[in-house]
Order: C-alpha cells, then sequence, then structure tokens
C-alpha cells in the first residue's frame, strides 16, 4: 500500500462550494434520464426465499460532541428512506442507485435535522444520518453476488474505534446525489433488498431466489496511522475479501476491494477507557 501524500483539505470559497455543488446535482440528474443504466425500481412485498446475508446496526450511540436529539431525528430519516428501498428486486443487468430511489431529503419531504459531517466537523441538515444505511447495504453487498458500481469513502476519520465492530474503512458516504451508493447485479439471478428498523437496530438482509455459491469474509491489510503533520494524523488500510466453499470452507480466491485514507480528527492513542 502506498504511503498517501498527506494534504490538509483545500478550503473554498462559499460561491464556488455553492455553484459547485448545483453543477455536479445537474449532472447526476442528467445521467439519470439520458444513460443507458437500467435502473432497479420494482418492490415486491414478499421476501425472495432464499437469505444471503443479514446485519444490523445500532441506532443510538453516545457519541462525543454530538447532542441525542440529532440521533433521535435520525432514526425518522431513516424510516423515510427504507421506504422506497425495502423490498426492491435488483434484476440482471440493474443497477441500484441510493438517491435514484430515495430523493432529495427536503425537510419538505418530512425530513429533519440530522447528524451530518461537513470537512470532519459535526453538523446538523436535513436528511442528516442516512450514511448509517448507506453503510449497511454496502456492507451487506460485499457478503453477496452483487457488485460495487459506486462507492464514496468517508474522508475523515471523526470518532475513535470505540465500539467499532466492522473494519476501519467499511461504509459508504452520501450527499444528494453526486455522491451515491450504486450496486450491479452483474449475476443471472435476482436480489433484493429488505431493509426495517426495531427499537434498537437498523436491520437488512439480502435475498434471492438461489443459494449463493460462495461464503464471504471482510478483511482489513496494512493498517497504517502516519504522522503528525500539521498537527494531523492521517489514516490508511486496504479491504479485501476472501471467497470460501460454504460447505468445506475451502479458500476459493481472495478479491482486493478498496483502499481507504482518511484524516483523523481526534489523537490516535485514545483508549475506551479515556474517550476524551
Amino acid at each position: 500500500m502506498q504511503n498517501h501524500l498527506f494534504q490538509l483539505p483545500v478550503k473554498r470559497s462559499k460561491l464556488r462550494l455553492y455553484l459547485g455543488r448545483y453543477f455536479y446535482i445537474f449532472k447526476r440528474r442528467f445521467e439519470w434520464y439520458f444513460s443507458n443504466i437500467k435502473f432497479a425500481t420494482q418492490i415486491i412485498s414478499e421476501p425472495l426465499p432464499v437469505q444471503i446475508f443479514t446485519h444490523q446496526s445500532i441506532l443510538m450511540r453516545q457519541l462525543q460532541n454530538v447532542e441525542m436529539w440529532l440521533q433521535y431525528n435520525k432514526v425518522t430519516n431513516l424510516r423515510l428512506a427504507i421506504a422506497p428501498i425495502n423490498g426492491l428486486v435488483i434484476k440482471p443487468g440493474e443497477v441500484f442507485s441510493f438517491w435514484y430511489l430515495v430523493g432529495n431529503p427536503t425537510k419538505q419531504r418530512g425530513f429533519e435535522l440530522g447528524m451530518t459531517l461537513d470537512n470532519g466537523t459535526v453538523k446538523a441538515g436535513y436528511g442528516g444520518g442516512l450514511c448509517q444505511l448507506a453503510n449497511l447495504i454496502y456492507w451487506m453487498t460485499l457478503h453477496s453476488p452483487l457488485s460495487i458500481k459506486e462507492r464514496w469513502r468517508h474522508s475523515y476519520d471523526v470518532f475513535p474505534d470505540v465500539n467499532r465492530t466492522l473494519p476501519f474503512g467499511s461504509g459508504a458516504t452520501l450527499s444528494y446525489n453526486y455522491i451515491d451508493l450504486q450496486i450491479e447485479n452483474k449475476t443471472t439471478h435476482n436480489y433484493q433488498l429488505c431493509l426495517w428498523l426495531t427499537d434498537e437496530h437498523l436491520c437488512g438482509e439480502i435475498r434471492s431466489n438461489v443459494e449463493s455459491l460462495c461464503s464471504y469474509e471482510i478483511l482489513e491489510k496494512n493498517h497504517l496511522i502516519s504522522g503528525p503533520i500539521a498537527g494531523r494524523y492521517m489514516r490508511q488500510n486496504q479491504l479485501i475479501r476472501q471467497l470460501r466453499d460454504p460447505n468445506t470452507n475451502q479458500l476459493l480466491r481472495e478479491e482486493f476491494i478498496t483502499e481507504n485514507s482518511a484524516l483523523m480528527m481526534y489523537a490516535p492513542l485514545l483508549s475506551a477507557e479515556n474517550p476524551n
């Protein structure tokens, strides 16, 4: 793994950020309507018979310097975003796009102020918290025969690894609509996304009409923390997945998934006993 050149974020004017954002929003909308991508849109209420993978994540986490009302509002935002996705069937040759289905998470559509990240700083924004849903879908996809067409990594590592259960860099960030999560079905079988909320968890399944020929394990390699430079540290790693025979557990092959690098917004030697 290459040690990326450490660079602090480039500060741009508010006007440039505003104009740039809407340029990319309209560019993505043009792609939706005029490209030859076939987006998945069919929802069926009956789950497909075979569970490929399931996962859940905790809804309420006490995060340093984050007010809990942002977490409560996040649950509303997740419920609204789940509605147009739950039961979605991704047929062969089709692409799932998060924003194509969810749409713009505005106040007028019922979305509430939730936690968003702006250059590593926690802020309140309408639709905040939807990255938790993208993280869940991305992680489940890595354990299925589906392919990642578009995924954006988090540029900042904001919170220490207290109670972290998944490898660093195993999530996906979102920003309407040009920072998207897209999943492509390159197989000859149907796959279905099933999503729901409990009192404590965001839950999901990927289901199909056929059994998977492989089991999947996601591993981290070459984890590195470098710095400090200008008082900041950079965190890097690589994610790979191992495909195994589901009956014998024999390793069939190993695949490179992605390389992550993120600017750390906390001291790297913080421990669970001393998170401050």
